[in-house]
């Protein structure tokens, strides 16, 4: 594919196309990946999540300043909310980035989160793919800050980073949450406000008592990321974890993981929507869709009575086999 080549040979451009292409799930995806999977396994991904408000944007600009004066190649995909007209990206995280706009070395991308529920959208893992491809050392990663859900972000990375604020409080509230189970390191940033210093010390003595490995001592950071406060630290940090990873021998079993839950994911995705769209064109399925719809039949019994029918699965396959 010409546009493959023209983005391996280091044309923005063309990454741009195939990143459109990738969120819009053209039939040309399936292709791409193949053609791009040799060059894949160079970069280091680092996410970023946590509640809404507590300056990932901001903090991933400083970051990114930091690797590029050490001579980084940088991508950054920014999960926005999706637009309720458009589905669009509402924030454009490229507006808060500006002072990398015009480096060669920076490549920025916003994507909506459309129907993910995750804080990623579907298409990002392909997405991180290209800038990996692409030969970026660090991809960062920022999710939309959904809060409780947003868990997608720990099978994309190599390291996630929970954002916290002071005004987050009980830190109990985190656990709940999910994010002290999947974060590697804890920042508080705009730790200039009152009760930092106590949130950063909660979170230490909690992390102590639970610790999430042998091998990696969580750590909790407090940043100013605005007045460019603790963002050397914690790169330094991103740096630290990312060895422990390598020594642990973690860093190519957690990428294994991730390769094993993409594939099963993927064809999930794609049988269900093949299933879908033959059900839809069956009779008898949306005959049982018109009673449960009318409150003639509930939901259970209704996919039962479908999901056990040979005759209606034989259709279907014999149709997927036809669609070859």
């Amino acid at each position: 594919m010409e546009l493959v080549e023209s983005m391996l040979a280091g044309s923005e451009r063309s990454l741009a196309r195939l990143i459109t292409l990738v969120e819009r799930e053209a039939p040309e995806v399936p292709e791409i990946m193949s053609q791009i999977y040799p060059r894949l396994g160079n970069a280091y991904f680092v996410g970023f999540t946590g509640p809404p408000g507590g300056g990932k944007s901001t903090l991933v600009d400083r970051l990114t300043a930091v690797m590029r004066a050490r001579g980084f190649s940088v991508g950054v995909v920014a999960c926005d909310p999706s637009s309720p007209f458009s589905g669009g990206a509402v924030l454009g995280d490229r507006i808060r980035m500006q002072q990398h706009y015009l480096d060669k070395g920076v490549f920025i991308r916003s994507m909506a989160t459309r129907e993910s529920r995750g804080g990623l959208s579907r298409a990002a893992h392909g997405v991180l793919k290209l800038m990996d491809a692409f030969g970026k050392d660090f991809v960062l990663v920022e999710t939309v800050g959904v809060g409780q859900t947003e868990l997608d972000i720990m099978d994309a990375v190599d390291t996630t980073v929970v954002v916290l604020v002071p005004e987050a409080g009980d830190t109990i509230q985190t656990m709940k949450a999910g994010l002290l189970e999947i974060a590697d390191i804890f920042v508080v940033n705009k730790a200039d406000r009152e009760g930092a210093d106590y949130l950063v010390m909660e979170l230490k003595q909690m992390l102590q008592m639970n610790p999430k490995q042998s091998w990696w001592q969580v750590p909790a950071l407090a940043t100013q990321a605005t007045n460019d406060i603790g963002i050397e630290e914690l790169y330094l940090e991103i740096e630290r974890h990312r060895e422990a990873l390598q020594g642990a021998g973690r860093l190519s079993l957690h990428r294994q993981e991730q390769r094993r839950r993409e594939f099963i994911q993927t064809i999930e995705q794609r049988l269900m929507a093949r299933l879908l769209d033959l059900a839809k064109r069956d009779g008898r399925l949306m005959a049982s869709l018109e009673r449960v719809e009318r409150g003639e039949s509930d939901p259970y019994s209704a996919s039962m009575q479908i999901l056990t029918n040979k005759t209606i699965l034989q259709s279907w396959l014999a149709e997927l086999e036809m669609e070859g």
